[in-house]
């Protein structure tokens, strides 16, 4: 039977959303020092008629923001009669570490992102990420992870997946980005617990951390798009094709180019993200500017994440290069030329808002 079809049924956690209905709730996934609860903002939107149900998470780490916007975009585009199925949207997944505007659970530095699915009787990651695992991840077909990098670097605009898997696969394609990322996500990831139990998942990464990046936003909400169209969550629709692709394996060439001297580190590249074997990346110089080591690119391809902290230490990660092919390459200098690659030029003027 086509999902189209199922009767729809309500979402149950501690409460009830029926068919039709759309809830905002928080949900107490913890206790602070002081005994007040822990809540985290979740929408449910359950659809008139029945289909799958689809979560979205953003900010399990704390100061990923772009996904933040993503989800309350989406959570505020959608009204029950337009969808077939149920939209599970968690807009801040880890509490603690957004009020405190870090990455990890404060005082003890917990990832909650290393704590899936988590145990009712654990340390305190473990036992949101039970809660948050039990009552909503787990009664999904589908979901998509927001993220950013990590503050002092910034990733193109990415999704990572376990390609091998061929549902995982499915739903990386329907979201659309031009760069598929292979991995199958480190132990207690969301992404791997979920793709585990048979809910393919994937993750989205956008941008540098502790801003909105509206041109990362839009596109990640047409994505989010994308792929409600191609589980016919959204029937009228039909899922968007990027106009080029670069999709790795497991055995991909893809590499972080680490400094070999520590320094001043220059980028060199860009405003567009695609180096030529050779061409200079970035030049890393002591303070005397007696030495300056030139770090070029191994090989042709995509800078899909860059170090923004202008020092570096020997071993530190300067960029993360993936090889493309030499049809890839043709697109993307084609796009370059007729001014449709947006890149990182869009991306700079996302960021000038912080002079």
């Amino acid at each position: 039977m086509d999902a189209r079809d199922s009767e729809p049924e309500p979402f149950r956690y501690d409460g009830e959303v029926a068919p039709g209905e759309t809830r905002h709730i928080r949900y107490e996934v913890g206790e602070t020092y002081l005994g007040d609860p822990v809540e985290i903002p979740v929408t449910i939107i359950n659809g008139h008629h029945g289909g799958p149900t689809v979560f979205l998470t953003a900010a399990i780490h704390g100061d990923e923001l772009n996904g933040v916007k993503v989800v309350q975009e989406v959570a505020d585009r959608y009204d029950p009669s337009d969808i077939h199925g149920t939209l599970v949207c968690l807009h801040v997944t880890n509490v603690p570490a957004y009020h405190a505007q870090q990455r990890y659970i404060p005082i003890y530095d917990q990832d909650l992102n290393r704590s899936f699915p988590g145990k009712a009787r654990s340390n305190t990651a473990e036992r949101m990420a039970n809660r948050i695992y039990r009552t909503f991840i787990s009664q999904c077909d589908y979901g998509i992870d927001f993220h950013t990098s990590t503050r002092n670097r910034t990733t193109m605009y990415h999704v990572r997946a376990d390609l091998e898997d061929p549902e995982v696969t499915r739903l990386a394609r329907a979201f659309g980005a031009n760069v598929r990322l292979y991995g199958g996500g480190d132990g207690g990831s969301l992404r791997s617990t979920a793709t585990a139990d048979g809910i393919p998942t994937i993750t989205v990464e956008m941008g540098r951390a502790q801003r909105l990046q509206p041109a990362l936003i839009e596109k990640a909400v047409a994505g989010t798009e994308s792929v409600l169209a191609e589980y016919d969550l959204l029937p009228e629709l039909e899922p968007t094709e990027p106009s080029w692709i670069t999709e790795t394996a497991a055995d991909s060439t893809k590499q972080w180019i680490r400094a070999d001297t520590g320094g001043l580190v220059e980028m060199q590249w860009g405003p567009y993200p695609l180096v030529h074997e050779g061409e200079t990346i970035c030049t890393v110089s002591d303070h005397f500017k007696t030495e300056e080591h030139v770090v070029t690119a191994p090989f042709t391809g995509l800078i899909v994440g860059s170090l923004e902290n202008p020092v570096a230490l020997p071993g530190h990660p300067l960029c993360h290069l993936l090889k493309i092919d030499a049809e890839t390459r043709d697109e993307i200098e084609a796009e370059i030329d007729a001014g449709e690659f947006d890149g990182y030029r869009v991306w700079n003027q996302d960021f000038s808002s912080d002079d």
